[in-house]
């Protein structure tokens, strides 16, 4: 079984830093993409990052210039660097990416995987 699992979240005072992180485990072939989303409370789930197993990176306007991911790919590990927080940032971040999978007995498979999400709140 493949699952993505975050860490890192916790409250923080605006203008503060959080690293959170977010890592692979299972059968994993390979993860090219790997990306960060969040859902602030009564609000539909937004993207925030992503990151090629190059190296390639996007970010939503939101966070350009504040967030930075990054992924450790020897671990197939991703990290987003969260500076200059508001509260506005305030919202469950979630890791997602497509992963492939072996097995001798069912062979490769892609698998569109998210993680259980970890809070993060940014407050006086």
């Amino acid at each position: 079984q493949v699952q993505l699992v975050e860490s890192g979240g916790g409250l923080v005072q605006p203008g503060g830093s959080l690293r959170l992180s977010c890592a692979a485990s299972g059968s994993i072939s390979s993860v090219n993409i790997m990306r960060w989303y969040r859902q602030a409370p009564a609000k539909e789930r937004e993207f925030i990052a992503t990151i090629t197993r190059g190296g390639s990176t996007n970010y939503a306007d939101s966070v350009k210039g504040r967030f930075t991911i990054s992924r450790d790919n020897a671990k197939t590990t991703v990290y987003l660097q969260m500076n200059s927080l508001k509260p506005e940032d305030t919202a469950v971040y979630y890791c997602n990416a497509p992963i492939v999978t072996y097995t001798q007995l069912v062979g490769y498979r892609s698998l569109e995987v998210w993680g259980q999400g970890t809070l993060v709140t940014v407050s006086s």
